[in-house]
């Protein structure tokens, strides 16, 4: 510890021998007497000395004191000693803002991990369902109707496990979004074709007038909207029809309206909140609360809109707004 002392005071020491080499050469011109000039010189090096003794004890208390912060810095820079002048003022601000700054992304990346391991966990017992399903209907007699509710069962997993893999990409900081044109009656009819099997075998009816828009969006994460409100739809409508068109009145907006068992006024605002399921959801007991919520976070980041309108009993419009906002568009 001396040893970085008496580098940090280098300059001074040095300083300090010039003037005295200037004092001894002054005493030499001048022919003053040599007792005087050695008593003066004494007198230096004294006080000299007794000032170093002193800066290197307050040196080494700072020292071990920044030591013993540094051991603990968990507690935050406010244990910092007093700032000697004022640029040790300006280190120890800097020192707080990137403390601060470190903290808060501690925080959230503290909150994203919980959120993953709660999700993960939720949905482990989601597709545990569709397993079991799957291995007792394979100890099943009746081979036929086996392969068909095997094929649901397999397309309810295909379902978690997209959107699993949706719910980490969102996430990444390379969310790949191709923005282009794209014809609306293209994806509406894929995502369809998808859930045929369900419609089908719940035996609800489609009413789908066709669009002829088109539209500026990517069409990989609007498909996947698309898809997850129709797999709502489906899924909280025990007969009627599901219905999807534009909407007269509002220009490029997609209406997918069912005739399900609605949602309660309660619910609504907070539908699009990370993890609430609603009255619904907690009947159900299956509900996860990320689908509504990854399908507005895909929505804004595609620069679209979405709204859900619903009464108990009678149904649910969700309205996707798909006029384009703030990103690049690539012919």
């Amino acid at each position: 510890m001396l040893g970085k002392y008496i580098k940090s005071k280098n300059k001074y020491i040095l300083l300090f021998l010039l003037y005295l080499g200037i004092f001894c050469l002054i005493a030499y011109l001048y022919d003053m007497p040599i007792d005087a000039c050695l008593y003066a010189m004494a007198l230096c090096l004294f006080f000299a000395v007794v000032f170093m003794a002193y800066s290197y004890f307050r040196y080494k208390q700072k020292a071990e004191y920044l030591m013993d912060i540094k051991a603990r810095i968990q507690y935050g820079p406010e244990q910092m000693p007093k700032a000697a002048n004022g640029i040790e003022e300006q280190y120890q601000e800097i020192i707080q803002q990137l403390y601060k700054k470190t903290a808060e992304a501690i925080s959230k990346n503290d909150s994203s991990m919980s959120d993953m391991i709660d999700y993960y966990t939720l949905w482990a017992h989601q597709i545990k369902t569709p397993i079991a399903a799957m291995r007792l209907l394979l100890q099943s007699e009746n081979s036929c109707q086996s392969k068909d509710e095997l094929t649901m069962e397999l397309f309810k997993i295909e379902q978690y496990v997209e959107m699993v893999l949706q719910y980490l990409r969102l996430g990444s900081d390379s969310t790949d979004f191709v923005i282009r044109k794209q014809p609306l009656d293209d994806i509406v009819r894929e995502a369809v074709k998808k859930y045929s099997t369900t419609f089908i075998k719940k035996k609800i009816s489609l009413e789908y007038r066709q669009t002829d828009a088109v539209v500026i969006s990517d069409e990989k994460w609007l498909s996947f909207v698309i898809e997850q409100i129709l797999s709502n739809a489906l899924k909280y409508t025990y007969s009627g029809k599901i219905s999807i068109y534009l909407d007269e009145n509002l220009p490029n907006t997609l209406v997918i309206e069912d005739t399900g068992i609605g949602i309660q006024s309660e619910d609504l605002p907070r539908v699009f909140d990370k993890g609430y399921t609603g009255y619904n959801g907690r009947k159900d007991k299956k509900s996860t609360g990320i689908g509504l919520y990854l399908c507005r976070q895909v929505m804004n980041k595609l620069g679209h809109t979405m709204s859900i309108e619903s009464e108990v009993g009678k149904g649910t419009k969700v309205k996707l707004g798909l006029n384009y906002h703030e990103m690049s568009v690539y012919e």
